[in-house]
């Protein structure tokens, strides 16, 4: 839920929780994603919240898993009667959601002071998308836009497809993406950018809707979440249904997604009359209609729909036209896979990268792959064996080569009992959150955990090891994190060792500087790596904007191009990690003895011989430790990755390993696969680390 339907939803909790003293509700926000991760890890381990809600297309997802209740022996007939049928979400012969808002759907949001008549067709839309996109000020650059939306993703791309008579998945739900509408779609994309110009060269979400709310742009393309926001910037605002495309004569179809709720298997049969009366009464009309005049979202209670508050409301009576011109989106888990494969291709197209005949093709290709390895059902007895044996030889040479310490702790014990003891709380909560997860994850490595096996995987051998190599993308993947770590820890080192020794001086302000240049590592990366994609935009950012103004060159597509992507998130890492290594190359110059530096000056040594000679080695033994570690904490950073780059765009070539295998774990569910892959990098790391600390002898002394 958007803010304002949080908000809503509180007010609701607590009216209910005055009426019901002995109950407590707690309301836990989660982002989409995150959600739905969180949620199927707590609810496979037996716990998780009661009630779980959020958009259709979970569904499927959780069904498949075993993790959601039937609702149809919840609720009689009688009750759900009175419910839209499409808030009635059905799969495989079951009700596992029941909606209390139909829609979640796109629409083309107008500014009624530059488009007093919304357009019909997709040639309407062109000609008035010319008239408003204008340099305003005279300075060269667009200031103001006909249409803004996120175009850069599949799902704000779905309505053009199916105007041109083109969807996702057949009656089988085998992918339909390699198909004339496709490509017709692709290119009318294109266009709107490169030939008519009447869209961004580049927009994600915020900036789409920034511009739309600033009066920037005539149109938008987005959905009911969206509305309110914009009446409360100020925008005198209205919707209207998607244009016609003229050439197939079918109107722009958005997908349609209730958002409802779901009660987690898990859930206490105690406890499920209250649940059953707290979803009641947070679905009753009284409680629905108050959230669709506040929030501007479409009730799923069919009396509703001839409340004259309703039937009056132009917003309402737009809303209810798209979502008849809707079509329902799929709930079925290989949607997570139609996604995945779309997303690359599509990129690409508009980073001009491939022909869209050519990201059809591979759309469909992509596709049939990843719902492959979505579904895979692998078994091995043999595999099985062969890790028992393994595993119990391992026991044995273990109790072998570690039998003389042992009987060593064994005998201490006796003696120093009390010690040990109060040991045991730290040692209590090292086995918990370090060795329990640890041998968990190198188990789950050897296994078949996947969406076909989530609850009753077993040992199938180092299959997913053979997977994990047999990926080509994963040699592509190294690659890059090598040059991604290599680059970062050559900048941080050299900067940081740099700053230190100016800052190491007694200059005036040096404290201010000191405290300025932490900044950077102070603040929280996802802050951090939010502002820097703002700051990489390629028409409003502020690199540009410096490159244009005052190094007059032309502006770079920072996050259009797969290479300037990469640099883009390299630039954004060196900014952040920088101040970690001056500092603790600070610390070490500040523990040298004057006395060298003094002795070094009465024998005429330069500054350079100083440096080599005195202050490169004595802070070597604290530097490499800190290099060993910046290498891990580099090589495993996703955040920076995946908030600068979008989670990996364009066309997922700015992914390195950590970012790759979050997105097989918790995209596709493969959690064998992801384990595996997790481990592979902790032996990579492992092994450099232990090479790296011998071979600069860091643990040394250098007296």
């Amino acid at each position: 839920m958007r803010p304002e339907e949080k908000n809503v939803l509180q007010k609701q909790i607590d009216e209910y929780m005055k009426l019901h003293p002995g109950i407590k509700i707690i309301q836990l926000y989660k982002e989409t994603e995150e959600m739905r991760s969180g949620y199927i890890v707590a609810a496979i381990g037996g716990q998780g919240p009661d009630l779980i809600y959020g958009p259709s297309d979970q569904v499927g997802p959780f069904a498949d898993m075993e993790i959601i209740k039937p609702l149809e022996n919840v609720f009689s007939k009688d009750y759900l009667s009175h419910f839209n049928d499409k808030a009635l979400i059905t799969y495989k012969g079951h009700l596992w959601q029941l909606a209390d808002k139909l829609g979640n759907h796109l629409t083309l949001v107008y500014n009624k002071d530059l488009v007093p008549v919304p357009p019909k067709t997709d040639k309407e839309l062109i000609e008035i998308g010319k008239k408003l996109t204008k340099d305003v000020n005279g300075d060269g650059r667009i200031d103001q836009y006909g249409l803004v939306w996120n175009y850069t993703e599949p799902y704000f791309f779905i309505p053009f497809l199916t105007g041109f008579g083109g969807w996702v998945l057949d009656s089988a739900d085998t992918p339909t993406l390699n198909t004339p509408a496709m490509v017709n779609a692709l290119n009318f994309i294109a266009d709107l950018r490169d030939k008519y110009k009447i869209i961004p060269g580049e927009a994600d979400y915020d900036i789409a809707d920034v511009l739309f709310k600033e009066g920037k742009a005539g149109m938008i393309i987005n959905g009911d979440w969206s509305w309110s926001s914009y009446g409360n910037a100020g925008i005198n605002y209205g919707i209207s249904i998607l244009p016609l495309i003229t050439e197939t004569g079918k109107y722009a179809t958005p997908m349609v997604a209730p958002k409802g709720y779901s009660i987690n298997k898990n859930a206490d049969e105690k406890k499920l009359s209250e649940i059953k009366d707290l979803l009641k009464f947070l679905m009753s009309p009284e409680k629905q209609l108050e959230t669709a005049l506040e929030v501007k979202t479409f009730p799923s209670r069919k009396e509703l729909y001839t409340n004259p508050k309703l039937t009056s409301d132009e917003i309402f009576i737009n809303s209810k036209n798209q979502i008849d011109h809707g079509i329902a989106l799929p709930i079925v888990t290989e949607m997570r896979a139609i996604w995945d494969a779309m997303r690359p291709a599509y990129q690409a197209v508009l980073g001009g990268a491939i022909t869209p005949q050519e990201a059809a093709k591979q759309m469909q290709q992509d596709a049939v792959k990843k719902i492959k390895e979505l579904r895979e059902d692998y078994v091995d007895p043999v595999g099985r064996t062969i890790v028992f044996v393994i595993f119990f030889l391992a026991v044995i040479a273990l109790l072998f080569f570690t039998r003389r310490s042992l009987a060593a702790f064994f005998k201490n014990f006796k003696r120093n009992s009390f010690a040990y003891y109060l040991l045991l709380p730290a040692m209590i909560i090292m086995i918990a959150v370090i060795m329990y997860p640890f041998i968990y994850n190198i188990i789950l490595s050897v296994s078949n955990m996947s969406l076909a096996h989530i609850n009753d995987w077993s040992i199938v051998g180092f299959y997913q090891y053979a997977k994990v190599f047999a990926e080509p993308q994963f040699y592509e993947f190294f690659l890059k994190t090598i040059i991604w770590t290599g680059t970062n820890i050559v900048f941080h080192v050299v900067l940081g060792v740099t700053l230190a020794l100016l800052i190491n001086r007694s200059l005036p302000g040096s404290g201010i500087f000191r405290t300025l240049l932490i900044l950077p590592w102070a603040i929280p990366q996802y802050i951090v790596a939010l502002t820097w994609r703002g700051m990489f935009n390629y028409e409003y950012g502020a690199i540009n904007l410096i490159i244009v103004k005052f190094l007059s060159m032309s502006p770079v597509e920072w996050l259009k191009s797969p290479v300037e992507a990469f640099m883009a998130v390299i630039i954004t890492n060196i900014w952040l990690g920088f101040p970690f290594m001056m500092i603790i190359a600070l610390g070490a110059l500040q523990s040298i003895p004057k006395e060298l530096y003094e002795a070094a000056d009465i024998d005429g040594a330069k500054w350079y011989q100083k440096l080599r000679s005195i202050t490169i080695p004595l802070i070597k033994p604290v530097m490499i430790p800190a290099i060993t570690l910046g290498v891990i904490w580099t090589f495993n950073n996703i955040n920076v990755v995946w908030l600068v780059s979008n989670a990996g765009e364009p066309s997922d070539k700015t992914h390195i390993l950590v970012s790759f295998v979050y997105k097989a774990a918790f995209n596709l569910y493969r959690y064998g696969y992801a384990a595996a892959f997790s481990v592979v990098i902790f032996l990579i790391l492992l092994a450099f680390g232990l090479t790296f600390l011998r071979r600069t002898k860091a643990t040394e002394s250098i007296y």
